[in-house]
Protein backbone atom coordinates (compact mmCIF):
# COMPACT_ATOMS: atom_id res chain seq x y z
CA UNK A 1 0.00 0.00 0.00
CA UNK A 2 1.47 3.48 -0.91
CA UNK A 3 2.75 6.21 1.47
CA UNK A 4 -0.09 8.94 1.95
CA UNK A 5 0.72 12.46 2.82
CA UNK A 6 -1.12 13.93 4.95
CA UNK A 7 -3.31 15.96 2.54
CA UNK A 8 -4.54 13.07 1.13
CA UNK A 9 -5.69 11.21 4.44
CA UNK A 10 -7.61 14.96 5.30
CA UNK A 11 -9.09 14.70 2.09
CA UNK A 12 -10.45 10.89 2.54
CA UNK A 13 -11.46 11.12 6.73
CA UNK A 14 -12.61 14.64 6.27
CA UNK A 15 -14.92 13.41 3.60
CA UNK A 16 -16.00 10.13 5.40
CA UNK A 17 -17.05 12.59 8.71
CA UNK A 18 -19.44 14.27 7.21
CA UNK A 19 -21.92 11.79 7.81
CA UNK A 20 -22.04 12.68 11.26
CA UNK A 21 -24.55 15.04 11.49
CA UNK A 22 -23.80 15.42 15.70
CA UNK A 23 -21.24 18.39 14.37
CA UNK A 24 -23.41 20.39 12.07
CA UNK A 25 -22.44 21.49 8.62
CA UNK A 26 -22.99 25.11 7.16
CA UNK A 27 -23.44 22.97 4.08
CA UNK A 28 -21.36 25.83 2.30
CA UNK A 29 -19.81 25.47 -1.36
CA UNK A 30 -17.21 28.28 -1.31
CA UNK A 31 -14.37 27.71 -3.84
CA UNK A 32 -11.11 28.91 -4.77
CA UNK A 33 -9.44 29.37 -7.99
CA UNK A 34 -8.25 25.70 -7.97
CA UNK A 35 -11.41 24.14 -7.79
CA UNK A 36 -12.17 24.33 -4.08
CA UNK A 37 -9.39 21.79 -2.72
CA UNK A 38 -6.67 24.69 -2.06
CA UNK A 39 -6.81 27.84 0.53
CA UNK A 40 -10.33 29.25 1.03
CA UNK A 41 -12.17 26.16 0.51
CA UNK A 42 -14.46 25.69 3.56
CA UNK A 43 -16.39 22.33 1.62
CA UNK A 44 -14.70 18.44 1.72
CA UNK A 45 -11.31 19.53 4.27
CA UNK A 46 -12.62 19.29 7.47
CA UNK A 47 -13.70 22.36 7.85
CA UNK A 48 -17.53 22.51 9.90
CA UNK A 49 -19.27 25.09 11.45
CA UNK A 50 -21.15 24.16 14.90
CA UNK A 51 -23.38 26.94 17.03
CA UNK A 52 -22.83 27.32 20.78
CA UNK A 53 -25.59 28.17 23.14
CA UNK A 54 -25.09 31.47 23.04
CA UNK A 55 -25.98 31.50 19.28
CA UNK A 56 -21.71 31.93 18.26
CA UNK A 57 -20.74 30.05 15.43
CA UNK A 58 -17.72 27.94 16.35
CA UNK A 59 -16.00 26.56 13.04
CA UNK A 60 -14.58 22.99 13.94
CA UNK A 61 -11.86 20.08 12.17
CA UNK A 62 -14.97 17.71 11.68
CA UNK A 63 -12.80 14.30 10.90
CA UNK A 64 -12.79 10.67 11.73
CA UNK A 65 -9.21 9.02 13.24
CA UNK A 66 -9.65 5.99 10.69
CA UNK A 67 -12.20 4.75 8.60
CA UNK A 68 -11.01 1.54 8.87
CA UNK A 69 -13.81 -0.50 10.89
CA UNK A 70 -14.22 -3.94 12.09
CA UNK A 71 -17.98 -3.37 12.07
CA UNK A 72 -20.42 -4.69 9.34
CA UNK A 73 -23.39 -1.66 9.78
CA UNK A 74 -25.24 -1.95 6.84
CA UNK A 75 -25.97 1.35 6.01
CA UNK A 76 -22.37 2.82 6.77
CA UNK A 77 -20.04 3.59 3.93
CA UNK A 78 -16.96 2.51 6.23
CA UNK A 79 -18.08 -0.74 7.13
CA UNK A 80 -15.93 -3.49 7.16
CA UNK A 81 -17.34 -5.02 3.77
CA UNK A 82 -17.34 -1.64 2.17
CA UNK A 83 -14.97 -1.04 -0.88
CA UNK A 84 -13.49 2.56 -0.42
CA UNK A 85 -10.39 3.97 0.03
CA UNK A 86 -9.23 3.84 3.74
CA UNK A 87 -6.39 5.95 5.93
CA UNK A 88 -5.45 6.61 9.17
CA UNK A 89 -4.46 9.10 11.53
CA UNK A 90 -1.59 8.87 14.40
CA UNK A 91 -2.98 11.05 17.73
CA UNK A 92 0.00 12.98 16.93
CA UNK A 93 -1.16 14.05 13.88
CA UNK A 94 -4.27 15.39 14.76
CA UNK A 95 -3.29 17.35 17.60
CA UNK A 96 -0.96 19.10 14.76
CA UNK A 97 -2.88 19.71 12.00
CA UNK A 98 -6.19 21.18 14.76
CA UNK A 99 -3.30 23.22 16.15
CA UNK A 100 -2.14 24.11 12.81
CA UNK A 101 -5.58 25.01 11.82
CA UNK A 102 -5.78 27.06 14.96
CA UNK A 103 -3.14 28.82 14.71
CA UNK A 104 -3.99 30.05 11.15
CA UNK A 105 -7.33 31.34 12.40
CA UNK A 106 -9.21 28.57 10.64
CA UNK A 107 -10.82 27.06 13.59
CA UNK A 108 -11.54 27.18 17.14
CA UNK A 109 -12.14 23.72 17.62
CA UNK A 110 -11.98 19.61 16.71
CA UNK A 111 -14.76 17.43 16.89
CA UNK A 112 -13.39 14.02 16.20
CA UNK A 113 -14.56 10.90 15.55
CA UNK A 114 -13.24 7.40 14.30
CA UNK A 115 -14.19 3.82 12.55
CA UNK A 116 -13.65 0.67 14.99
CA UNK A 117 -9.97 0.07 14.46
CA UNK A 118 -8.35 -3.50 15.63
CA UNK A 119 -11.07 -3.07 18.85
CA UNK A 120 -13.47 -0.46 20.62
CA UNK A 121 -10.81 0.24 23.57
CA UNK A 122 -7.54 0.46 21.08
CA UNK A 123 -9.72 3.43 19.08
CA UNK A 124 -10.90 4.77 21.74
CA UNK A 125 -7.56 5.06 23.56
CA UNK A 126 -6.36 6.75 20.59
CA UNK A 127 -9.06 9.32 20.41
CA UNK A 128 -8.07 10.16 24.44
CA UNK A 129 -4.49 9.94 23.25
CA UNK A 130 -5.03 12.91 20.81
CA UNK A 131 -7.52 15.19 23.40
CA UNK A 132 -4.47 14.52 25.55
CA UNK A 133 -1.91 15.54 23.53
CA UNK A 134 -3.76 19.02 23.01
CA UNK A 135 -4.76 19.72 26.01
CA UNK A 136 -1.65 18.55 28.23
CA UNK A 137 1.33 19.14 26.10
CA UNK A 138 -0.40 21.61 24.30
CA UNK A 139 -2.36 23.70 26.46
CA UNK A 140 -5.34 23.80 23.94
CA UNK A 141 -8.10 25.66 25.25
CA UNK A 142 -10.08 25.48 21.95
CA UNK A 143 -13.27 23.24 21.66
CA UNK A 144 -12.99 19.42 21.42
CA UNK A 145 -16.06 17.67 20.84
CA UNK A 146 -15.26 13.79 21.06
CA UNK A 147 -17.41 10.86 19.35
CA UNK A 148 -17.24 8.33 22.45
CA UNK A 149 -17.56 3.93 21.83
CA UNK A 150 -20.07 2.24 23.92
CA UNK A 151 -18.33 -0.71 23.68
CA UNK A 152 -15.16 0.96 24.50
CA UNK A 153 -14.03 0.24 28.55
CA UNK A 154 -16.03 2.79 30.93
CA UNK A 155 -12.59 4.00 32.42
CA UNK A 156 -11.76 5.10 29.11
CA UNK A 157 -14.81 6.87 28.42
CA UNK A 158 -14.75 8.86 31.38
CA UNK A 159 -11.52 10.06 30.27
CA UNK A 160 -12.97 11.26 27.41
CA UNK A 161 -15.18 13.07 29.11
CA UNK A 162 -12.34 14.92 31.46
CA UNK A 163 -10.42 16.12 28.57
CA UNK A 164 -13.38 17.11 26.03
CA UNK A 165 -15.95 19.80 25.75
CA UNK A 166 -18.90 17.70 24.61
CA UNK A 167 -18.84 13.75 24.07
CA UNK A 168 -21.45 12.26 22.25
CA UNK A 169 -22.31 8.57 21.77
CA UNK A 170 -24.68 7.70 18.65
CA UNK A 171 -27.90 5.66 18.84
CA UNK A 172 -27.56 5.14 15.31
CA UNK A 173 -31.56 4.33 14.38
CA UNK A 174 -34.74 4.87 16.25
CA UNK A 175 -35.60 1.63 16.81
CA UNK A 176 -34.02 -1.97 18.53
CA UNK A 177 -35.18 -3.62 15.76
CA UNK A 178 -34.09 -1.19 13.48
CA UNK A 179 -30.51 -1.07 15.15
CA UNK A 180 -30.42 -5.24 15.33
CA UNK A 181 -31.14 -5.80 11.83
CA UNK A 182 -28.70 -2.77 10.10
CA UNK A 183 -26.04 -3.15 12.68
CA UNK A 184 -25.65 -6.60 14.16
CA UNK A 185 -22.63 -5.43 16.06
CA UNK A 186 -24.40 -3.39 18.01
CA UNK A 187 -26.32 -3.66 21.17
CA UNK A 188 -29.52 -0.89 22.09
CA UNK A 189 -28.91 -1.89 25.59
CA UNK A 190 -25.16 -0.96 25.66
CA UNK A 191 -25.61 2.27 24.13
CA UNK A 192 -28.17 3.10 26.52
CA UNK A 193 -26.17 1.91 29.30
CA UNK A 194 -22.85 3.87 28.25
CA UNK A 195 -25.36 7.13 27.92
CA UNK A 196 -26.40 6.71 31.59
CA UNK A 197 -22.90 6.48 32.73
CA UNK A 198 -22.13 9.59 30.97
CA UNK A 199 -25.31 11.53 32.41
CA UNK A 200 -24.27 9.98 35.90
CA UNK A 201 -20.54 11.42 35.63
CA UNK A 202 -21.86 14.85 33.77
CA UNK A 203 -24.13 14.98 37.33
CA UNK A 204 -21.54 14.07 39.42
CA UNK A 205 -18.83 16.50 38.17
CA UNK A 206 -21.04 19.41 38.10
CA UNK A 207 -22.35 18.74 42.25
CA UNK A 208 -18.63 18.86 42.35
CA UNK A 209 -17.81 22.09 40.69
CA UNK A 210 -20.91 23.73 43.15
CA UNK A 211 -18.88 22.38 46.27
CA UNK A 212 -15.21 22.44 45.39
CA UNK A 213 -13.71 25.43 43.19
CA UNK A 214 -10.79 22.96 41.38
CA UNK A 215 -12.51 20.24 40.73
CA UNK A 216 -12.14 18.80 37.38
CA UNK A 217 -14.73 19.70 34.40
CA UNK A 218 -16.80 16.86 33.37
CA UNK A 219 -17.95 17.54 29.32
CA UNK A 220 -19.13 20.83 30.13
CA UNK A 221 -21.30 21.39 26.95
CA UNK A 222 -22.95 17.75 27.83
CA UNK A 223 -23.60 14.65 25.39
CA UNK A 224 -25.38 15.06 22.43
CA UNK A 225 -26.40 11.99 19.65
CA UNK A 226 -27.61 10.92 15.98
CA UNK A 227 -30.33 9.02 14.87
CA UNK A 228 -30.15 7.58 10.92
CA UNK A 229 -33.57 8.70 9.15
CA UNK A 230 -34.80 6.45 6.62
CA UNK A 231 -32.71 3.51 6.52
CA UNK A 232 -35.28 1.95 8.27
CA UNK A 233 -39.07 1.43 8.46
CA UNK A 234 -39.40 3.97 11.61
CA UNK A 235 -42.33 6.26 11.33
CA UNK A 236 -41.66 10.10 12.23
CA UNK A 237 -43.90 9.02 15.82
CA UNK A 238 -41.40 6.31 16.65
CA UNK A 239 -38.49 8.84 16.08
CA UNK A 240 -40.06 11.75 17.84
CA UNK A 241 -41.14 9.24 21.05
CA UNK A 242 -37.39 7.84 20.82
CA UNK A 243 -36.23 11.13 20.99
CA UNK A 244 -38.27 12.40 24.12
CA UNK A 245 -37.19 9.60 26.42
CA UNK A 246 -33.77 10.37 25.35
CA UNK A 247 -33.75 13.80 26.39
CA UNK A 248 -35.70 12.61 29.81
CA UNK A 249 -33.74 9.84 30.42
CA UNK A 250 -30.11 10.94 29.45
CA UNK A 251 -30.27 14.96 29.49
CA UNK A 252 -28.85 15.05 26.30
CA UNK A 253 -28.47 18.60 25.16
CA UNK A 254 -29.13 17.42 21.37
CA UNK A 255 -30.74 14.72 19.11
CA UNK A 256 -29.24 15.30 15.92
CA UNK A 257 -31.60 13.74 12.80
CA UNK A 258 -29.31 12.80 9.75
CA UNK A 259 -31.84 11.33 6.25
CA UNK A 260 -30.62 8.56 5.34
CA UNK A 261 -28.10 8.71 1.71
CA UNK A 262 -27.37 5.78 -0.45
CA UNK A 263 -23.77 4.84 -0.42
CA UNK A 264 -21.63 2.62 -2.92
CA UNK A 265 -21.56 -1.26 -3.69
CA UNK A 266 -24.73 -0.45 -0.93
CA UNK A 267 -26.33 -3.77 0.93
CA UNK A 268 -29.68 -5.40 -0.48
CA UNK A 269 -31.82 -4.56 2.59
CA UNK A 270 -31.19 -0.90 2.38
CA UNK A 271 -33.43 1.38 0.67
CA UNK A 272 -33.00 2.25 -3.26
CA UNK A 273 -33.37 6.13 -2.37
CA UNK A 274 -32.80 8.81 0.27
CA UNK A 275 -36.01 10.14 2.23
CA UNK A 276 -36.92 13.84 1.17
CA UNK A 277 -34.88 15.68 3.14
CA UNK A 278 -37.70 17.75 4.19
CA UNK A 279 -38.75 15.06 6.37
CA UNK A 280 -35.12 15.58 8.18
CA UNK A 281 -36.43 19.48 8.65
CA UNK A 282 -40.31 18.40 9.90
CA UNK A 283 -38.06 16.34 12.63
CA UNK A 284 -36.09 19.17 13.80
CA UNK A 285 -38.52 21.36 13.99
CA UNK A 286 -40.93 19.00 16.31
CA UNK A 287 -37.45 18.37 18.45
CA UNK A 288 -37.70 22.26 19.10
CA UNK A 289 -40.98 22.32 19.66
CA UNK A 290 -40.47 19.94 22.58
CA UNK A 291 -37.39 21.75 23.75
CA UNK A 292 -38.90 25.47 23.56
CA UNK A 293 -42.41 25.40 23.35
CA UNK A 294 -43.42 22.78 25.93
CA UNK A 295 -45.02 20.45 23.11
CA UNK A 296 -45.44 16.62 24.96
CA UNK A 297 -44.14 14.42 22.36
CA UNK A 298 -47.71 12.51 22.14
CA UNK A 299 -49.40 16.61 20.67
CA UNK A 300 -46.49 16.29 18.17
CA UNK A 301 -47.81 12.58 17.60
CA UNK A 302 -51.40 13.73 16.93
CA UNK A 303 -50.22 16.19 14.23
CA UNK A 304 -49.31 12.83 12.29
CA UNK A 305 -50.78 11.19 9.50
CA UNK A 306 -52.43 7.20 9.90
CA UNK A 307 -48.96 6.01 9.15
CA UNK A 308 -47.41 8.09 12.16
CA UNK A 309 -45.79 10.62 9.86
CA UNK A 310 -45.37 14.58 9.77
CA UNK A 311 -46.78 16.38 6.92
CA UNK A 312 -44.15 17.06 4.65
CA UNK A 313 -45.89 20.53 3.34
CA UNK A 314 -46.52 22.34 7.04
CA UNK A 315 -44.36 22.21 10.00
CA UNK A 316 -45.60 20.12 12.56
CA UNK A 317 -46.71 23.34 14.60
CA UNK A 318 -48.90 24.64 12.18
CA UNK A 319 -50.49 20.59 11.60
CA UNK A 320 -51.47 20.76 15.21
CA UNK A 321 -53.05 24.15 15.10
CA UNK A 322 -55.13 23.16 12.20
CA UNK A 323 -56.06 19.90 13.93
CA UNK A 324 -57.03 21.18 17.51
CA UNK A 325 -58.86 24.89 15.87
CA UNK A 326 -60.89 25.02 19.39
CA UNK A 327 -57.68 26.57 20.87
CA UNK A 328 -57.82 29.55 18.79
CA UNK A 329 -58.34 32.73 17.64
CA UNK A 330 -55.70 33.61 21.00
CA UNK A 331 -56.14 37.17 22.15
CA UNK A 332 -52.55 38.23 22.05
CA UNK A 333 -53.95 41.19 24.69
CA UNK A 334 -54.77 38.61 27.41
CA UNK A 335 -53.62 35.06 26.32
CA UNK A 336 -50.85 33.18 28.90
CA UNK A 337 -47.32 32.71 27.50
CA UNK A 338 -48.30 28.94 27.02
CA UNK A 339 -50.72 29.83 24.94
CA UNK A 340 -49.10 32.26 22.53
CA UNK A 341 -46.39 30.15 22.16
CA UNK A 342 -49.20 27.65 20.09
CA UNK A 343 -49.87 29.85 17.55
CA UNK A 344 -48.17 29.19 14.55
CA UNK A 345 -45.91 31.93 13.32
CA UNK A 346 -44.67 33.32 16.81
CA UNK A 347 -41.52 32.17 18.01
CA UNK A 348 -40.20 32.10 21.22
CA UNK A 349 -38.34 35.88 21.25
CA UNK A 350 -41.90 37.16 19.21
CA UNK A 351 -43.66 36.12 22.30
CA UNK A 352 -41.47 37.30 24.52
CA UNK A 353 -41.54 41.07 22.70
CA UNK A 354 -44.79 40.86 22.62
CA UNK A 355 -45.81 40.10 26.44
CA UNK A 356 -43.49 42.68 27.56
CA UNK A 357 -45.16 45.39 24.68
CA UNK A 358 -48.81 45.02 26.09
CA UNK A 359 -47.63 45.97 29.39
CA UNK A 360 -47.27 49.64 28.35
CA UNK A 361 -50.69 49.64 25.79
CA UNK A 362 -52.95 47.22 24.04
CA UNK A 363 -51.68 45.76 20.95
CA UNK A 364 -53.21 46.22 17.59
CA UNK A 365 -52.50 43.67 14.62
CA UNK A 366 -49.27 46.12 13.26
CA UNK A 367 -48.06 45.49 17.12
CA UNK A 368 -47.79 41.98 16.10
CA UNK A 369 -46.70 42.64 12.22
CA UNK A 370 -43.61 44.31 14.06
CA UNK A 371 -42.46 41.36 15.87
CA UNK A 372 -43.43 38.00 13.20
CA UNK A 373 -42.00 36.87 10.04
CA UNK A 374 -45.21 36.36 8.46
CA UNK A 375 -48.25 38.04 9.60
CA UNK A 376 -50.14 36.27 6.97
CA UNK A 377 -49.69 32.74 8.92
CA UNK A 378 -50.33 34.25 12.51
CA UNK A 379 -53.79 35.77 11.07
CA UNK A 380 -56.16 33.33 11.59
CA UNK A 381 -55.15 32.17 15.12
CA UNK A 382 -55.09 35.39 16.19
CA UNK A 383 -57.62 38.41 18.13
CA UNK A 384 -56.25 41.93 18.98
CA UNK A 385 -57.99 45.02 20.05
CA UNK A 386 -58.70 45.74 16.29
CA UNK A 387 -58.60 42.56 14.31
CA UNK A 388 -60.98 39.40 14.77
CA UNK A 389 -60.67 36.45 12.09
CA UNK A 390 -64.55 36.40 11.54
CA UNK A 391 -65.12 32.88 10.11
CA UNK A 392 -61.54 32.54 9.16
CA UNK A 393 -60.24 29.72 11.68
CA UNK A 394 -62.89 27.15 10.78
CA UNK A 395 -62.68 27.84 7.02
CA UNK A 396 -62.13 24.15 5.49
CA UNK A 397 -59.97 25.74 3.11
CA UNK A 398 -57.87 27.03 5.77
CA UNK A 399 -54.79 25.07 4.60
CA UNK A 400 -53.99 25.91 1.38
CA UNK A 401 -54.78 28.93 2.34
CA UNK A 402 -52.00 29.58 4.57
CA UNK A 403 -49.65 27.11 2.25
CA UNK A 404 -49.93 28.41 -1.71
CA UNK A 405 -48.89 25.81 -3.91
CA UNK A 406 -45.92 28.27 -5.94
CA UNK A 407 -44.31 28.27 -1.42
CA UNK A 408 -44.75 24.04 -1.47
CA UNK A 409 -42.61 23.49 -4.88
CA UNK A 410 -40.20 26.16 -3.69
CA UNK A 411 -39.66 24.35 -0.01
CA UNK A 412 -39.52 20.89 -2.24
CA UNK A 413 -36.66 22.54 -4.43
CA UNK A 414 -34.80 23.97 -1.23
Amino acid sequence: MPVQSTLQKLEILADAAKYDASCASSGTAKKNSMGGKGIGSTEGMGICHAYAPDGRCISLLKLLMTNHCIFDCHYCINRKSSNVRRARFTPQEVADLTLNFYRRNYIEGLFLSSGILKSSDFTMEQLVETARILREDHDFRGYIHLKTIPEADPGLVYQAGLLADRVSINVELPTDSGLTRLAPDKDARQIESAMGGMKSSIVEAKDSRKRFKFAPRFAPAGQSTQMIIGADTASDADIVGKASRLYDNFRLRRVYYSAFSPIPNASAILPLKRPPLIREHRLYQSDWLMRFYDYKPGEIMQATDDAGNLPLDIDPKLAWALKFREWFPVDVNRASKEQLLRVPGLGVKSVHRLLAARRHRRLRLEDVAKVAVSLFKIRPFIETCDWRPTALTDRADLRRLLVPQQEQLELFAA
